[in-house]
């Protein structure tokens, strides 16, 4: 391990816990300028940092089998348990198989009944010059939408009111927890204690959904009831509670902040960018037309899919860790097994190495047609969900979750931002904006759009 360079920043005790803490976007930024492979020191805990989207690349699927969840995911065990997020070998390979069905086309058609009508709903509530808090909006929108797609019955109301209450604590105590050394896991500082106390509250109420559901014996189309029925074509086994229980949780853990983000980033984005935003609405109007907004229009929406890929590729991911299992060499650096290798979505989608302009927003950069030829690699090393066989396996419902409503909403509403006003990062598990209050002007005097699944 001394062998690998040392990140700049570092102080006797407690290594490099000062700047990354105070500014954890932009320690993290920086570590590139030291290295593609960097030491990090968290009090006296080393953990070794990628910077580099070929090395990242790398770990998800050229040497994926020679790593295993690390740290991260080891803090999260409170909440996700032996979910997919952190499952390894034969058990993650299980679990995946059996969930997958729930992700297909046709079942995420049917989910786009709960988007459309909570699209719908969403922008039937806004007012013309009223001021909202889009963060806040967004962030009750995503969570609503997904506990709702999880729990289609009654039975599942008080699973929808503890989410919307917990899931937000979980998110704003994570990354705390993830760069603490291990010896305060069990201290009960704040972080701790708020983030164990929403995520027992969290996984009890799950249990007694799962077990509500299984003694109605009704049959439903949601999330929930399909990993219930699930079973393995070869041995006919199905996932016990705890694993569904799991799932779920994971499932809220992963989908919530994500999606709530990009939704109040694109929002934000596109009123900086009107030109950006007068070609969505005309494709939302080529594509769509007159009728009502389907879920079969997503496929077609390709400058709203530039759009967001560009929101992502900004406002992505802060951190995710691995864990080597065998010794492993990245780059120039040989880590031996068990090393914690951390790496940023957030810091990768900016390197200026690959993307021109990289701090810019440039949904073009991403069609085929608009991109200049220097440009052709960013594809290949771009993966905000994940890749290989740990892609994240909600990446379609996301992305449909958020096409379908900007396509609901949009035409109808302008959202303005407040004159005057810098929207600045707060770090969680995305790089989400802190505050973004935007005022609401109606599109135009035409009647609502609708939407259908």
């Amino acid at each position: 391990m001394r062998a690998i360079p040392r990140a700049s920043g570092w102080l006797p005790l407690v290594g490099h816990l000062r700047p990354l803490l105070r500014d954890p976007l932009g320690f993290i930024s920086s570590l590139r300028e030291d290295g593609d492979v960097v030491r990090v020191e968290l009090g006296r805990q080393p953990m070794v940092f990628v910077n580099s989207a070929e090395l990242v690349h790398d770990i998800y699927v050229k040497q994926a089998r020679a790593f295993d969840k690390g740290r991260l995911f080891d803090r999260m065990a409170p909440l996700v348990g032996g979910g997919l997020a952190s499952a390894d070998g034969e058990t993650h390979l299980r679990h995946r198989r059996l969930i997958q069905p729930a992700f297909h086309r046709q079942r995420l058609a049917g989910y786009g009944d709960v988007i459309a009508r909570r699209a719908r709903d969403l922008a039937d509530s806004l007012e013309p010059g009223r001021e909202v808090a889009v963060d806040e909006l967004m962030s009750d929108y995503a969570i609503g939408t997904l506990a709702e797609t999880m729990f289609a019955s009654d039975l599942g109301r008080p699973a929808i009111r503890a989410v919307r209450r917990d899931i937000p604590v979980v998110l704003d105590t994570m990354l705390t927890r993830a760069l603490l050394p291990p010896v305060l896991d069990r201290l009960p500082i704040p972080a701790n204690r708020r983030f164990l106390a929403a995520a027992a509250r969290l996984r009890q109420v799950i249990d007694d959904v799962i077990t509500a559901t299984r003694q109605a014996d009704d049959t439903h189309a949601d999330l929930l009831s399909m990993l219930l029925a699930a079973r393995d074509e070869e041995t006919g086994a199905g996932l016990t509670d705890a694993e569904v229980r799991d799932e779920l949780a994971t499932m809220l853990f992963a989908g919530t902040e994500t999606v709530a983000s990009t939704f109040a980033w694109t929002f934000h984005e596109l009123a900086e960018h009107p030109e950006a935003e007068q070609r969505l609405l005309a494709e939302i109007d080529e594509v769509v037309g007159s009728g009502p907004v389907a879920f079969r229009h997503v496929r077609e929406l390709t400058y709203t899919r530039a759009v967001l890929d560009e929101v992502i590729r900004l406002h992505g991911v802060v951190l995710l860790a691995r864990r080597t299992a065998r010794p492993v060499r990245l780059g120039d650096a040989d880590l031996p097994a068990g090393t914690e290798v951390a790496f940023s979505l957030y810091a990768v989608n900016r390197d200026p190495r690959i993307y021109a302009d990289a701090d810019a927003f440039r949904p073009e950069r991403w069609l085929a047609d608009d991109r200049p030829a220097a440009s052709e690699p960013v594809r290949q090393t771009f993966t905000p969900y994940g890749a290989g066989n740990r892609m994240c396996i909600g990446d379609a419902f996301a992305r449909a979750e958020i096409a379908l409503t900007l396509a609901t909403v949009l035409p109808r509403w302008q959202l303005r931002s407040r004159p005057g006003y810098a929207v600045q990062e707060a770090t969680a598990a995305m790089a989400r904006p802190k505050h973004v209050p935007m005022t609401v002007h109606p599109r135009s005097m035409a009647p609502p759009r609708q939407s259908a699944a």
